[in-house]
């Protein structure tokens, strides 16, 4: 099992650290990449393959690491879980369309937070709709109607702006 877990670390390290990057200012993830291989390193027994891949399971133990992180500080809450808010600017500053940031981010926030993190986990964690599912704990069927629906919600809130939105009484 130690051999596994060594194989897993090499494998997703790279993946699950961008994951707490993008959700945390800078120098935190490195902190937290820690108590995540801890956690999961004490926790590996109770990995189930039959239940899906170790790279979900893993980005399971990183979410729940950040949970507590941001519990602990009992900061405001910003895409599916707790984080600071002056950090909004690092989730632009890593947007591949720079030109779009202001709008996704309202889109995003606009966006009830299961979808959010479904969806963040599906774009910029290149998990499949499947393993976001065993992530966030939820039926895979549930994950991809929840997904479907937040692609739409976005690009209604892309497609049709808010000044567009208001001037037609919506």
């Amino acid at each position: 099992m130690d051999e596994w877990f060594v194989a897993q670390v090499d494998e997703h390290g790279a993946d699950i650290h961008a994951y707490l990057s993008r959700r945390t200012a800078d120098g935190v993830a490195d902190d937290l990449l820690g108590e995540v291989w801890v956690a999961a390193y004490a926790g590996r027994s109770s990995y189930d393959p039959d239940l899906g891949s170790a790279r979900a399971w893993l980005f399971g133990v990183a979410r729940h690491v950040l949970h507590g992180y941001y519990r602990k500080r009992r900061v405001p809450r910003l895409l599916g879980f707790e984080r600071p808010v002056d950090e909004t600017d690092a989730v632009d500053a890593r947007l591949d369309a720079a030109a779009l940031g202001p709008a996704l981010k309202v889109a995003l926030r606009e966006l009830p937070a299961v979808e959010r993190e479904l969806l963040l986990l599906v774009a910029w964690e290149n998990l499949t709709p499947t393993e976001a599912a065993q992530v966030l704990g939820i039926p895979p069927g549930t994950a991809r109607s929840r997904l479907h629906r937040a692609r739409q919600r976005m690009d209604e809130q892309l497609n049709d702006p808010p000044t567009t939105r208001q001037e037609a009484g919506r």
